[in-house]
């Protein structure tokens, strides 16, 4: 059953969810997936990484996901094992049930540049041996050097970023915690 059809069984008065256009939902799932591929992600992982960000409960099972996105459970099986790889989505049993459903998580974006900073960390290691061998003095050196202050910059002000991400996050929670007291 979709999740529209379970949140509204047995309902009389309509919620938000039942106000939505299903079609402008969709639009936006296929317009925030053709960016994310345009920013390197396969066509499919965005399609369904998009479809459970939509998702009010950002966990969907892999009928649920083909059936909104109409496609095979082959396409949905992949996409979701490079978007588990890459840790973009957790899968969990349903309870009472056999089937695995895949989750979004909120604090996923947080996480994602988090993990950048031990990338830029490695590269940071690599570029150091790429100066001392090519001479921090010829050209190549100079340029392997500027690319490696870059990136110690960049590690700097992502790690404070991120600290003021979470007490903007942490407050803006309890802002929704208290509304909706």
């Amino acid at each position: 059953m979709s999740e529209q059809r379970q949140q509204s069984a047995g309902r009389t008065a309509p919620t938000a969810r039942d106000k939505r256009d299903d079609e402008a939902v969709s639009q936006f799932v296929e317009r925030f997936a053709a960016q994310l591929v345009d920013a390197g992600m396969q066509r499919m992982s965005a399609r369904v990484f998009a479809c459970l960000l939509a998702s009010d409960s950002g966990v969907l099972t892999s009928a649920e996901l083909g059936e909104r996105l109409q496609v095979s459970p082959a396409a949905v099986s992949g996409a979701i094992r490079y978007l588990s790889q890459v840790d973009m989505v957790s899968r969990e049993r349903e309870p009472g049930s056999r089937r695995d459903r895949y989750r979004v998580h909120s604090d996923q974006w947080y996480e994602a540049m988090a993990r950048r900073d031990n990338i830029l960390t490695r590269w940071e290691g690599t570029l150091r041996e790429g100066v001392e061998s090519l001479g921090e003095d010829s050209p190549a050196g100079r340029r392997v050097g500027e690319t490696l202050v870059f990136f110690e910059f960049l590690q700097k002000e992502l790690a404070g970023m991120l600290q003021r991400w979470r007490e903007h996050r942490d407050q803006m929670r309890a802002e929704y915690d208290n509304a909706a007291r």
